[in-house]
């Protein structure tokens, strides 16, 4: 059973500037919540409450968002607006939540490090900080199932249109059902003509603790960062890996298009919104 997540979140948030000089890109909101609260949310939803969360400098408002702020409490109250009063309590007790700095940004792989402590012998589920994910079953319960299932570690997958295989991690291996793969390669970023698949990594992962021995052996690789794909790889040696491909839609808030995107699909599943904003989006687009 997987008691314990691993959320990065030490990135800067460079293509996110000047938003984010001065706060963590994970606590920009879709709406009316950050978008970190959405992944320890799929977490939670998932089973898992014990939950690492790798920060970095500029990063301390993550750790205010999940911790108790007794005067807005109290000034709640004296408004006595109880629902909104309850959802901040619930923000502090959804989930116990640990933190620890990445001293230098030196990619994914190093960021998992920081968790070898906290998991110590155990199998974790990692979620990036900075994606959405958008299922009726949580895509990480999805993966903690297939883990269960197979009991080696079990990497999202999602396909991707051929041409833009270039911008991923990609996998490539044998089906062993409509949505599970045994894995034989994993490849960070190919060539469109050398790509296994157009499967790509989505951003939640149930990694063994046999990964930290597999990072430690890894070179640094591409933008002179250590590569989680190429750690994975080299596990892959070792021990059996599997994709699982996902149920559900992927966000990927790094970047400001789909940003945008997320933001406008997620208002249109809002009831006190969907109406009016699908009347505003019909007005606007029929001005251009």
């Amino acid at each position: 059973m997987i008691r314990k997540a691993v959320i990065p979140a030490a990135g800067l948030g460079t293509r996110f500037l000047p938003a984010t000089k001065a706060q963590p890109k994970e606590m920009l909101p879709i709406i009316d919540r950050p978008t970190i609260q959405y992944v320890v949310q799929e977490a939670v939803d998932s089973g898992i409450e014990d939950i690492l969360i790798i920060t970095g400098k500029g990063k301390r408002a993550i750790e205010d968002h999940f911790d108790r702020n007794y005067e807005l409490e109290e000034r709640l109250e004296e408004k006595e607006d109880q629902m909104l009063l309850n959802e901040m309590r619930r923000l502090s007790d959804m989930a116990n939540i640990h933190y620890v700095r990445q001293r230098q940004l030196n990619g994914l792989g190093d960021a998992i490090r920081y968790a070898r402590h906290h998991v110590g012998n155990e199998a974790f589920a990692v979620l990036l900080g900075d994606t959405i994910m958008d299922a009726v079953i949580p895509v990480t319960q999805q993966l903690l199932d297939t883990y269960e299932q197979y009991g080696g570690s079990v990497i999202a997958v999602e396909e991707v249109p051929h041409e833009k295989v270039n911008r991923y991690g990609i996998v490539g291996g044998s089906a062993l059902s409509d949505r599970i793969m045994a894995l034989d390669q994993l490849v960070e970023k190919p060539a469109v003509n050398e790509a296994p698949s157009n499967l790509a990594i989505a951003g939640r992962y149930v990694l063994t603790p046999g990964i930290f021995a597999a990072l430690d052996q890894t070179e640094m690789g591409k933008n002179g960062e250590l590569q989680l794909t190429d750690a994975m790889q080299l596990l892959l040696r070792r021990e059996n890996l599997y994709a699982h491909r996902i149920e559900g839609k992927r966000h990927d808030i790094g970047n400001k298009l789909d940003f945008l995107k997320t933001t406008v699909e997620f208002a249109l599943k809002r009831p006190e919104f969907a109406e009016p904003f699908r009347r505003f989006l019909k007005e606007i687009t029929a001005d251009q």
